[in-house]
């Protein structure tokens, strides 16, 4: 007689249950899993109606790549959905009208207005966007250190606002750039100034000071532009030093890499940043790019923008 080998009875037995018991077999149902939600620009959001939100961005030699640049800030600033922007190296005072003009078109919900001054070196002037239905000018922004201008070659640039019954006032810098002991010196000077300028003319306000100051926080004490302010942690912070003592990929400038766009505040705003329904973050628009970062330098800036949510006005 011819014998089976054993392994083909084993596979027969196997196949036997499979067909004669298939009708006892109860299945998983199957499982349906969503695709992730697509990251665009449109899912860059910021601002909430029960906060106030101001950004610093340098928006590099704006625009460094004409009607295309100005386009891409036309859907930014809406959807960010800040209350106030504090810009850097605003160039073309024409494309910032334009942009101006097409912020309110995009955006029917809100009114935008903006200044923008025109005293810098190289016409990188500073500037500023804001809601005209949310924020109240309590006077004409102005500029301060206009004779000052070896150590502050952008003038700082002020707005004294009121939002929710709460009145602030920035102060929009941009501090002298590279990494020169000239130039270190130059900012650690500024940084005096401002410093002065606060205890002598705003020595009660809720100040915010923000901008792109071009330097670290966490250089040496002997070596540190910022120590003025370091030197006295009951009177000021700097919102963003998490940012700063945190992970590279979340710094303002990929570039480098460094984190060099900072805010500040004073004292009467302590309460205020240590809220739990206040945030600081570095917003990483590339993110939402189909181009990614190289999109973003290309187009927009080399620089993120860096924003603060505070909880104002109970």
């Amino acid at each position: 007689m011819k014998k089976f080998p054993i392994t083909f009875a084993i596979c027969g037995l196997f196949i036997f249950l499979i067909i004669g018991c298939g009708e006892n077999i109860s299945y998983p149902p199957e499982i349906t899993i969503d695709p992730p939600p697509e990251i665009t620009i449109d899912s860059l959001f910021f601002g909430t109606d029960s906060t106030f939100e101001i950004i610093t961005w340098n928006i590099e030699w704006f625009p460094k790549n004409g009607q295309i640049t100005v386009d891409l800030v036309t859907q930014i600033i809406p959807i960010i959905d800040a209350d106030v922007y504090a810009l850097q190296e605003i160039e073309n005072s024409n494309y910032f009208a334009t942009l101006l003009q097409e912020i309110n078109d995009f955006d029917t919900l809100n009114t935008w207005q903006g200044f923008r001054a025109n005293s810098a070196y190289a016409y990188i002037n500073l500037a500023y966007i804001y809601k005209s239905n949310e924020i109240t000018l309590e006077e004409d922004i102005y500029e301060i250190y206009q004779d000052e201008n070896w150590n502050l070659p952008r003038s700082p640039l002020v707005m004294e606002i009121e939002w929710n019954g709460t009145e602030i006032t920035i102060i929009n810098n941009h501090l002298k750039a590279f990494s020169d002991g000239e130039s270190e010196e130059r900012r650690r000077q500024a940084c005096i100034l401002l410093e002065n300028y606060i205890v002598q003319n705003l020595p009660n306000e809720k100040v915010i000071l923000l901008g792109d100051l071009n330097d670290s926080l966490l250089d040496d004490e002997d070596d540190n532009v910022f120590q003025v302010f370091l030197d006295e942690p009951g009177n000021y912070k700097f919102a963003d030093m998490e940012i700063a003592t945190g992970s590279i990929t979340d710094w303002s400038y990929p570039s480098w890499p460094s984190h060099i766009d900072h805010i500040l505040t004073t004292n009467e705003l302590f309460d205020e940043i240590n809220d739990e329904n206040s945030e600081i973050q570095t917003i990483k628009i590339d993110e939402y790019l189909d181009g990614g970062w190289s999109e973003y330098e290309q187009s927009i800036s080399d620089h993120r923008p860096v924003g603060i949510k505070l909880k104002l006005g109970e």
